[in-house]
């Protein structure tokens, strides 16, 4: 049985995991890589990639580190407010 979502996805959650996928894909790296330097299942990975899974911060700066960027590089011009 799929689970049911109490609250839906914010927008900018999405909108990371696409720009996580877009380095990746860019650098020429491997997401099962990215994932090991990250100290993560490659499939926790992948769910953050396609936005359907929140991250916690010190996810997202081993993410980053793992890309070999800042967190602040990663958020950079994400959307910050919901919208509505």
């Amino acid at each position: 049985m799929k689970r049911i979502r109490k609250n839906e996805i914010p927008a900018v959650v999405v909108e990371l995991g696409e720009r996580i996928r877009d380095i990746i894909e860019s650098s020429d790296l491997k997401q099962r890589e990215v994932a090991y330097d990250a100290g993560m299942d490659v499939e926790n990975l992948r769910k953050y990639m396609k936005g359907t899974q929140q991250m916690k911060v010190h996810t997202l700066v081993r993410i980053a580190e793992a890309l070999g960027i800042s967190a602040s590089q990663l958020l950079e011009g994400l959307p910050t407010k919901k919208e509505g």
